[in-house]
């Protein structure tokens, strides 16, 4: 007869696991989306340490580069998104690249305050499991000294 709490042990076991990997996903995004906030801020790097004639490297795709000589720094293609791109001069290029980042810390700072919701959601499973627990084992204290009376008399 003992157990009776146990499914829903279970299902508050479920629950956790699945904030878990939610969390887990959460956090997985919010890294990518730093390293994609880290190679922005490579890019603007480089454009401000840039001049005309400076020599490149450039990207041809699969691993191979090509060097080449910076002709006009009017001249940059900068990523919009979805697919997009336009040419920019210096400065208009490392304005878009700024709005990129700011994008992106918006998007961080609402993973992260999802991450704390899941957070707050694991912690209160984990004191109702806890609860349960301590109930049933009290539950099955209870039994066992029904069970001792019983015997000695």
């Amino acid at each position: 007869m003992g157990g009776g709490g146990n499914p829903e042990l279970q299902e508050l076991s479920q629950q956790l696991q699945e904030l878990e990997e939610q969390q887990e996903e959460l956090e997985g995004e919010i890294e990518d989306l730093k390293d994609e906030k880290g190679d922005i801020d490579e890019a603007i790097e480089t454009i401000d340490a840039l001049d005309t004639g400076s020599i490149v490297q450039v990207p041809l795709g699969g691993g191979a580069h090509v060097r080449a000589e910076v002709q006009d720094l009017d001249e940059i293609v900068v990523e919009l998104g979805g697919g997009y791109a336009a040419e920019r001069d210096e400065e208009n290029a490392v304005e878009t690249l700024e709005n990129k980042q700011d994008t992106l810390d918006e998007r961080i700072s609402d993973l992260e305050d999802e991450v704390s919701q899941v957070e707050e959601q694991s912690s209160e499973l984990e004191q109702k499991a806890q609860q349960l627990q301590q109930q049933q084992m009290q539950q099955q204290m209870q039994q066992m000294q029904g069970e001792q009376n019983d015997e000695d008399e």
